[in-house]
């Protein structure tokens, strides 16, 4: 079942149930307030089964995320996942972040053409053979080759603002994750002023290369980054965090990213 169309037709229902109460004279206020009641309620329940059918049964000679996990690194890994967003495509050469019910794989420098690349819309289900590889601590799945399968999934994006300066973080790394209640710090630009974000990881950039900021929780902070690959300069996001002023409360959205530690890649920004 494709999980995501089906919640979307639920929804529409329960709006339809609302929009359709009769508009009499006579109807009163608690008459209409119920009508919205039971509409939402049976969308509720719709949305439960919905998600309590949903399956991602693995095919034959595939691995579990688990069994994945356990993998050693160099070792040759088949994983079934859906596509959750595209980085980049460049001479036959795609990066994509993708995940399924259990955990999330980063795909670097997958073999794809640039036709199959158009493809690779959010949710789609793909098998996956590749290798297992780490760079400065972001385990991903390099040297890949893959085929596009039926099945539909898009993750919610998981709070882990909790586990933020804790070992249970990395377990979730590569997931579309949400940390809500951030403050934004200062960050020292290549002239030495206090900015609340910078172009380059140093301040040397421009606009259009990624972008860095600092967000803090319980005293401890935190630097996170907007690829320019996945959220260009046109984006919404990138537009976000340049109007970033230091010292506001924002809530993130992103990839679990790892470079030398957590370095999520933003892709939503809501400054409360």
């Amino acid at each position: 079942m494709k999980k995501t169309l089906a919640l979307v037709l639920v929804m529409g229902l329960a709006v339809s149930m609302i929009g359709c109460t009769p508009k009499k004279a006579e109807q009163t206020a608690e008459t209409a307030g119920e009508a919205a009641s039971e509409a939402v309620e049976a969308a509720s329940e719709a949305v439960s089964v919905v998600t309590e059918t949903f399956e991602d049964v693995k095919s034959e000679g595939v691995m579990t995320y688990a069994e994945y996990a356990a993998a050693e690194i160099d070792s040759e890994v088949v994983v079934e996942t859906y596509v959750q967003a595209k980085q980049s495509w460049w001479e036959d050469k795609a990066t994509v972040y993708t995940q399924d019910q259990d955990g999330a794989y980063f795909l670097y420098e997958m073999a794809c053409s640039e036709e199959d690349y158009a493809k690779l819309t959010p949710g789609t289900k793909i098998k996956v053979t590749g290798y297992k590889s780490e760079w400065e601590g972001e385990v991903e799945i390099s040297d890949a080759t893959f085929e596009i399968e039926e099945g539909n999934y898009v993750a919610p994006a998981q709070d882990v603002t909790a586990l933020l300066g804790t070992d249970e973080l990395i377990e979730n790394q590569n997931k579309f994750v949400a940390f809500k209640g951030m403050t934004v710090e200062a960050s020292t630009d290549a002239n030495g002023n206090e900015v609340a974000y910078l172009y380059k990881w140093d301040g040397s950039g421009e606009q259009g290369d990624d972008l860095y900021f600092n967000v803090s929780i319980d005293g401890k902070t935190y630097n996170f980054t907007v690829e320019s690959y996945l959220c260009d300069k046109d984006s919404d996001v990138y537009k976000a965090v340049e109007g970033l002023e230091i010292g506001q409360t924002v809530d993130l959205e992103g990839f679990l990213y790892w470079y030398q530690g957590v370095n999520p890649h933003i892709t939503k920004v809501i400054v409360k």
